[in-house]
């Protein structure tokens, strides 16, 4: 089997120190902030030269949490209800002979004077921290935006958001600035879509927090937040 060598050329630093919780498109969630710093070879602000021009880049990364032989010619998407298999190469699932992934990210700013070299700030990610990137492309509107594209996960489409009930000690504890990105992401519903136990507590990391919930019918209620 012929094989590649790649690169990596960045890596993205997220809230999000594993894949539970995050969201599972791109772009979902406007507000959850992340920053992209480049790997030593890569800090020269000349690969970067006229980035601002564009509001949103692709990210061309990987999966690098999934070990390097777990993929199958089938995979069981959770948002089928885990039921249903479905070709590796027809879905989105991490788990697939490269477990090289793509998004669509806002280009929120570049600081040129950080420590290091030129690091970006976007916006909408959906990639756990420490995620390697191996290339950045401007998204090019006229030519990237398929207006008529067919879905065949059609049934999937993200439904309507959930009602977030974040109470008091609970909410105070998440930084701010943060809150808002953390209480949509929540409103995605990150449970899989073959769990639906009212009383079953559900638990992710977050900016060096464990927040805890359930999830009853259309809402879902904080019921604790610790520290990590």
């Amino acid at each position: 089997m012929d094989t590649v060598n790649i690169r990596i050329i960045a890596r993205m630093h997220s809230d999000f120190a594993t894949k539970f919780g995050i969201p599972r498109q791109s772009g979902l969630v406007e507000a959850l902030r992340s920053t992209i710093v480049f790997e030593p070879e890569f800090r020269n602000p000349d690969y970067l030269r006229g980035i601002e021009g564009w509001s949103h880049l692709w990210l061309i990364w990987q999966f690098h949490r999934v070990a390097p032989d777990d993929y199958s010619p089938t995979v069981l998407p959770p948002k089928l209800g885990g039921k249903r298999r479905v070709g590796v190469f027809a879905t989105r699932s991490p788990f697939r002979p490269n477990h090289m992934g793509l998004s669509v990210v806002r280009l929120a700013s570049v600081d040129w004077t950080a420590k290091g070299g030129p690091v970006l700030y976007v916006t909408g990610a959906d990639m756990v921290d420490g995620t390697p990137i191996f290339d950045i492309k401007p998204y090019v509107p006229y030519a990237d935006s398929v207006p008529d594209a067919v879905d065949a996960f059609a049934e999937t489409r993200q439904a309507a958001p959930l009602a977030v009930i974040f109470p008091e000690p609970w909410c105070g504890m998440i930084a701010p600035e943060k809150l808002e990105g953390l209480t949509q992401a929540l409103s995605l519903n990150p449970r899989p879509g073959y769990q639906h136990d009212p009383t079953r507590r559900y638990g992710f990391s977050f900016d060096g927090l464990d927040v805890r919930f359930t999830i009853d019918g259309d809402t879902l209620t904080v019921v604790e937040v610790v520290t990590l």
